[in-house]
């Protein structure tokens, strides 16, 4: 069964935003646009975690997380932008598991959910592997290896990224723009030709390793991890 999350946050940009990431990495998520609103949404559906911003209408944020903490010990990350120290110990005081600053990036969001889940009564995430095995090549993300036909090979973060971005969906097309959304982060604004080097790069590690699979170039669109049924 899925893992619920609530997200209370009255930027409809930010909420959108967070329930798309989440619901691709497997999570249910509910959304409530005011404090009032994430109070009675928490106590309908009993998420198993909420993301709580703090500067709301109705009720702010520190008051509904003291609400939710008077009647459960349900997981709560406050979102604010506020960054001083005094709200980040206003908001641990009201009860919260962990405390975020906006602007943030998608993968301390993820990676911070994961650590407060793990923390908590016994919940975990539902994740997908994070090793992929093909003929002579093994990424292994947990690791940051990768092996070429035995060999392990020194590759830098975004190459390995990349790599195994496209390797876990084998055969389906991305353009630039989607990889530097999803490898990048959706607050990157580098030159699409920064996937082009990142390819050139893996091409050069991964050449005539094996004749099952490639990455290849779809002109006019993007890349592909092709993999050749046999």
């Amino acid at each position: 069964m899925a893992v619920s999350v609530l997200i209370v946050e009255d930027d409809r940009n930010i909420a959108e935003l967070l329930q798309m990431y989440l619901e691709k990495e497997g999570y249910a998520v509910t959304t409530a646009n005011d404090g009032g609103q994430g109070l009675s949404k928490f106590r309908a559906i009993k998420p198993d975690l909420v993301l709580l911003d703090v500067m709301m209408p109705v009720m702010d944020g520190w008051s509904v997380c003291k609400a939710i903490r008077a009647e459960s010990t349900t997981p709560v990350i406050m979102l604010t932008a506020k960054g001083e120290t005094d709200d980040k110990v206003a908001g641990l005081k009201s009860g919260a598991d962990d405390y975020i600053t906006k602007p943030f990036e998608m993968k301390e969001v993820l990676a911070r959910i994961e650590a407060v889940l793990r923390r908590s009564s016994g919940v975990t995430t539902e994740k997908k592997s994070r090793r992929l095995v093909f003929d002579k090549l093994v990424i292994d993300m947990d690791a940051f290896e990768l092996t070429v036909d035995g060999k392990k090979i020194d590759t830098p973060p975004k190459e390995m990224e990349l790599l195994f971005y496209l390797a876990s969906s084998p055969n389906r097309v991305y353009t630039r723009n989607q990889l530097l959304d999803e490898v990048w982060g959706f607050d990157y604004f580098g030159d699409s030709r920064t996937v082009d080097v990142h390819v050139k790069r893996l091409r050069e590690k991964l050449e005539d390793v094996s004749e099952s699979w490639c990455l290849k170039t779809v002109w006019g669109v993007g890349y592909k991890f092709e993999v050749t049924e046999k």
